[in-house]
């Protein structure tokens, strides 16, 4: 491989191994194939277990504590959980704005 390969190309087949050279281990000390095998089913979400300290300010605090919501959900309905949420903030510093005039 040449110093003009890029490096997640580099990266990639140091992790994957070439029949000159095995796999290198990852960080962690697990290689590629350590991986449990794909099983083609759906897995139930899993929350992220993110913590966020309060703002505060209710209305902030009350959005931020919304994203929870997205927990329960599967991805594809996370947008509409960001979405309130986003627009709620909005809110909240549209009526800061109007209040500071």
């Amino acid at each position: 491989m040449s110093e003009s390969t890029p490096v997640w190309a580099r990266d990639l087949v140091a992790a994957q191994g070439t029949p000159d050279a095995p796999p290198q281990e990852a960080p962690g000390g697990e290689r590629p194939e350590d991986a449990p095998a794909a099983t083609g089913t759906t897995a139930e979400p899993q929350p992220l277990g993110v913590t966020v300290a309060a703002t505060g300010n209710a209305e902030v605090d009350a959005a931020v504590e919304r994203l929870g919501d997205a927990d329960e959900l599967p991805v594809h309905a996370h947008i509409e959980v960001y979405e309130d949420v986003h627009q709620g903030l909005r809110d909240t510093l549209t009526a800061l704005d109007e209040n500071r005039g």
